[in-house]
């Protein structure tokens, strides 16, 4: 008996793992800046980590002054330590202000998912 409920329970569990799986979507779990951080010295890029891998291909993240003046590279890559990480490169000397990072990212079972964040450098 005791054998028949521990296999009915492994069922289930593999059931739900499968499920949970097949509905997965790439989140974003933090962000360097981070997230409505104020940093005294102007970062390089702006990196996010998600919740899984996705499609650089497909995905992007965008980086914008107050006066809505882009100031990323337009060069959305990977990592290359880690595929569920994506970075973008920022010009030179940005200045003292708020910027909004936008990002979209399709993951690899094909969700697509979207967010903002702001981040400020100060004088």
């Amino acid at each position: 008996m005791q054998n028949r409920i521990a296999h009915y329970l492994a069922g289930l569990v593999c059931f739900f793992a499968t499920t949970l799986r097949t509905d997965a979507h790439a989140f974003m779990v933090r962000a360097e800046p981070r997230v409505g951080s104020s940093v005294e010295k102007a970062p390089t890029e702006v990196r996010i980590w998600f919740s899984e891998t996705v499609q650089p291909s497909m995905s992007r993240i965008q980086v914008f002054d107050v006066r809505g003046n882009q100031v990323d590279k337009k060069d959305t890559h990977f990592d290359r330590g880690n595929r569920a990480v994506l970075d973008v490169s920022l010009v030179a000397d940005l200045a003292p202000g708020t910027y909004k990072v936008l990002w979209r990212v399709t993951s690899t079972d094909t969700h697509i998912t979207s967010g903002d964040f702001h981040f400020q450098i100060v004088p």
